[in-house]
């Protein structure tokens, strides 16, 4: 048995190590490198496109894998073929509105002639806005912009297929990349030559849907404010609650009330919200080595919880958001909704969806993630029923819902 005063010694000498596997910590967001640029032909139906490297931060060896999980490091660094638009003929003409953006996620929302939002939002991640001072002064915040590496670049290109399969509304993203331009204008320095996903954002007209009846797009406060002024305002709550347990199965565990849009649609009777989902980062979620493992132990971070074949604290993906709009709900309707996700949500559907994924990025990580996603839909009404048991557990919401109005 290893003796105690070893272990201080020992501790030290692997967070020297640490610092030194991420000495590559950047001091601002990362770019993307272009590997070569492909013209189309002026008679040709294609577009200009571009083939990038999100970025090569995150690569290391065998002991930095060891230490501080595999991820998805390979991804990161592996050659992309993407799209260049130009935003004067996207969608008509988009129009810049106003920078936004997360702790991590630089984002630049746009417009079109008919109120419809879209949103630009970076591939690359910065989490430097999220190390403690005494982190970064120990040295230690290029092992926090590593975990980075857990993230799948694109992961949220094989969701939106899935969503499609059970009717869940998404926000479309598709990765494009944009240069200079003169429609960018003011925002020209922030935003050219970066990869990006577009989609479309939680507000505006929301005519892209095709719906005849749809009063606008809102985020979760505008909910708030629709249910306190319309007595005959309702939420669509059994596709709010698919819509979550299909998060159990991607594995988000990021869903916060400002992670979500709503379609809000009138008839003669009522006004219905339907819930859509956007941000879609963290789906898949790759951490493992042996200091996140430690780390991210339910007892020390409960919310960070790894994709693997079984949920291994649910409790953990459960939000205060849940507890708001699912408390008092019925199981037989989690029960229904997950009998409705295993019956739609098919193997034939599963494997197409990751096929979406160019052949590479497949081959990387395509076979392991439809074995997670099929092992976690067969343990779904298992989820579901202990889901439901959380909910009626913690009791309805006694605080303020973060990112809402009450």
């Amino acid at each position: 048995m290893l003796k105690k005063r070893y272990l201080f010694p020992i501790f030290i000498l692997l967070t020297v190590v640490l610092i030194i596997l991420n000495l590559n910590v950047i001091d601002q967001l990362p770019q993307c490198e272009v590997i070569s640029e492909n013209r189309a032909n002026i008679n040709s139906s294609t577009q200009d496109s571009v083939t990038v490297i999100a970025t090569k931060l995150y690569e290391g060896g065998i002991f930095k894998n060891m230490l501080q999980g595999k991820g998805y490091r390979k991804a990161w660094a592996t050659p992309i073929t993407i799209p260049k638009v130009k935003l004067d003929t996207l969608f008509g003409g988009l129009t810049p509105i106003k920078k936004g953006g997360g702790n991590q996620t630089r984002s630049l929302k746009l417009s079109d002639q008919n109120n419809n939002c879209y949103t630009l939002r970076t591939i690359n991640k910065d989490p430097r806005p999220l190390v403690p001072d005494i982190v970064d002064k120990l040295g230690l915040a290029g092992i926090v912009t590593d975990g980075i590496s857990a993230q799948h670049p694109y992961g949220a290109l094989i969701v939106s297929p899935m969503a499609n399969a059970l009717e869940l509304w998404h926000s479309s993203p598709r990765i494009v990349y944009l240069e200079p331009q003169m429609n960018l204008d003011s925002f020209n320095h922030d935003f050219k030559d970066r990869m990006y996903f577009l989609e479309y954002e939680t507000e505006g007209s929301g005519q892209w849907t095709g719906l005849n009846n749809i009063v606008k797009i809102t985020n979760t406060k505008g909910i708030q404010k629709l249910d306190l002024k319309y007595d005959n305002f309702a939420i669509d709550t059994a596709n709010l609650i698919r819509a979550r347990l299909f998060d159990l199965i991607i594995g988000d565990w990021d869903r916060h009330a400002k992670n979500w849009g709503w379609i809000v649609t009138q008839d003669d009777e009522r006004m219905l919200a339907t819930v859509m989902a956007c941000d879609r980062d963290n789906v898949f979620y790759g951490i493992g080595g042996i200091i996140p493992s430690i780390v991210n132990r339910p007892f020390i971070q409960p919310l960070l919880r790894p994709f693997r074949e079984d949920i291994d604290y649910l409790p953990g993906m459960i939000k205060p958001f849940d507890s708001y709009f699912l408390y008092g709900v019925s199981e037989n309707l989690f029960f229904e909704e997950a009998t409705y996700i295993q019956e739609n949500l098919t193997d034939e559907v599963i494997e197409n969806a990751v096929k979406h994924w160019p052949v590479i990025f497949y081959d990387l990580d395509g076979e392991n993630i439809i074995r997670k996603i099929k092992s976690r839909r067969q343990h779904l009404k298992k989820y579901a029923k202990e889901f439901h048991q959380i909910l009626e557990e913690r009791g309805p919401l006694k605080e303020a819902l973060k990112g809402s109005t009450k």
